[in-house]
């Protein structure tokens, strides 16, 4: 049992039992916002209206981001209908092309062993598991990411043919123009600036030679650039708002109010990097000692993407927890490249920091229900949450307990797999839990309540607020009212598709009303019950904590 990488029917058994669990994930929850309601709403707004080229959200010009998973998405909903599992396909997909590559690429470049290792590592990285289960655009930019970093390390390992190399670098070009089509210049800036430290680094500058530029860049560019040109071409206004707005001063400024500490990211990390914490440190030590015995490092240049696209978004001004994804199948193969001579003190050490790590989960599930309640009313959902927490960090402990005992007896791959699969039952596990709590958030039974009130014309309007996930449910966009945050520009553009002051819309609610045409809205209890104290007529449709829904007749 300690050759399981080399068992083609526990490794096709395990790929077939991973794969149908991941894609069944990906239809058991609501869609949660802000950004999965924002970016199912948008591709449904692209399939109903048949522009693939001038990307909306609640019908209105949205060009913070590039297309990819836009256009995915709406070809999933074109194939497989309007639903949850269908929004989320594309960054499933991703999420599984991530660890296949990885995977593939490890046995290539560090052998078969190391290959097992780096899928099961990544393939249960709880960052990982949990972004490619949730419809954001982290996720697709990664997976288009992981194309190019294990294309270039296919292609320029010292044993590659000529036509081996040719072929994985126009790869790798492809999957850089996918990545600016996923979310930008980072596409192409990241791993650029990863290939001139490296090329420095290691003194391999005969690398430029390898990289087939000539052919590369043609391919790249007749990727990338047709939908920059369409889109420019139709809305003059797009150029400059994507590349200065969204790109330099979302990194050098604070106009987009999402700076954090230095740290950051390495909060982040720990607990994303679970269940191998415990054996990271060693991995980036191992990898960051120089070994000149072949011409091409492929630990230099993971651990090189890694820490520059760590740090490059440390330093940025804007941060999210799913700026560092790109660099997870970096980790997994230090990992794996690491575990295949790793000592059993090692593997132990990691084994029983999984344990402290689970112990420490269920002392501390009781006072989860104190983390995040907007609403007292809201505590009982977070309870119902807590047995799934709980029930994570069991298994997270159980686990641990099973791979320490496998790593004390030497059985390296039982304790890797063992390791590997804690890992991604507990974070199924959280995910899946969270769905009462989620679909209250999401405003869903609201907006299933409405449909029956609503015909194609009838006016809907959201007022102060703009919940992200109704509009999908609704299946419609909604007129905002004194609402702007993401919206500003394309309002700016076109200001005739919202109302913006709450006067106005009290204005426009009594035209409706006399004129006996029926209209709804959605509000927050704070300004229901302002706009109820004037005396506004409103009829109750449904409540919650978070909206009130209501109409005029």
């Amino acid at each position: 049992m300690n050759d399981l990488y080399n068992n083609k029917k526990v490794l096709w058994s395990l790929l077939a039992v991973f794969i149908l669990v991941w894609l069944y994930a990906l239809g058991v929850r609501t869609l949660v916002p802000p950004d999965e309601g924002r970016y199912a709403e948008m591709a449904r707004e692209m399939f109903a209206s048949g522009d693939w080229v001038t990307t909306r959200l609640n019908g209105i010009k949205y060009f913070e981001k590039p297309p990819l998973q836009t256009w995915m998405n709406a070809l999933s909903f074109a194939a497989f209908g309007l639903g949850e599992w269908q929004a989320r396909l594309w960054t499933g997909l991703c999420g599984l092309l991530g660890v296949l590559l990885s995977g593939y690429a490890g046995s290539r470049v560090f052998g078969p062993r190391a290959g097992f290792y780096a899928a099961l590592a990544l393939g249960s990285s709880l960052f990982w598991v949990a972004s490619g289960q949730i419809d954001s655009l982290d996720m697709s930019l990664s997976g288009m990411m992981t194309i190019v970093l294990c294309a270039v390390l296919i292609a320029q390992r010292d044993d590659a043919t000529a036509s081996e190399q040719r072929n994985w670098m126009l790869l790798c070009w492809t999957g850089m123009a996918l990545a600016v089509l996923a979310k930008g210049l980072i596409g192409l800036v990241l791993p650029g600036a990863v290939l001139v430290l490296y090329s420095l680094l290691s003194g391999d500058i005969a690398i430029w030679k390898r990289l087939h530029l000539g052919k590369g860049l043609l391919l790249f560019f007749a990727v990338a650039t047709p939908w920059f040109v369409l889109v420019g071409l139709r809305n003059p206004e797009q150029p400059h708002f994507f590349f200065v707005h969204e790109h330099w001063e979302r990194f050098f400024l604070k106009t987009h109010h999402r700076e954090g500490a230095w740290y950051y990211f390495f909060v982040l990390l720990a607990p994303g990097i679970l269940p191998w914490l415990g054996l990271l440190p060693q991995a980036l030590l191992a990898a960051g000692r120089r070994r000149a015995e072949t011409r091409f490092q492929p630990r230099l240049l993971l651990l090189i993407w890694s820490v520059f696209i760590f740090t490059f978004f440390s330093y940025s001004s804007s941060k999210l927890p799913g700026y560092i994804l790109p660099i997870f199948p970096a980790l997994a193969l230090l990992l794996a490249a690491y575990l295949e001579t790793a000592p059993r003190r090692s593997r132990i050490i990691a084994a029983g920091l999984l344990v402290v790590i689970g112990i420490a989960g269920i002392i501390a599930v009781p006072q989860m229900v104190k983390i995040g309640v907007r609403h007292a009313s809201e505590t009982a959902l977070l309870t119902a949450y807590q047995p799934w927490v709980l029930a994570a960090a069991i298994i997270t402990a159980a686990g641990g307990a099973v791979a320490l005992l496998h790593a004390r007896h030497l059985r390296r791959d039982l304790t890797v797999l063992t390791m590997a699969i804690a890992g991604f039952a507990a974070t199924e596990l959280i995910l899946t839990g969270f769905e009462p709590y989620g679909a209250m958030r999401a405003g869903k039974t609201a907006a299933l309540k409405m449909r029956p009130e609503l015909t194609p014309d009838t006016p809907v309007y959201s007022v102060a607020t703009y919940e992200q996930s109704m509009t999908f449910y609704l299946r419609r966009p909604v007129t905002l009212v004194d609402y702007w945050d993401e919206f500003t520009f394309g309002l700016s553009q076109q200001p005739e598709l919202s109302i913006p002051t709450v006067p106005q819309f009290v204005e426009r609610w009594q035209q409706h009303t006399r004129a006996g045409v029926k209209a709804l809205a959605i509000i927050s209890p704070e300004k229901y019950a302002e706009l109820k104290q004037q005396g506004l007529p409103m009829r109750l449709i449904v409540q919650d904590t978070r909206r009130v829904v209501v109409a005029n007749l």
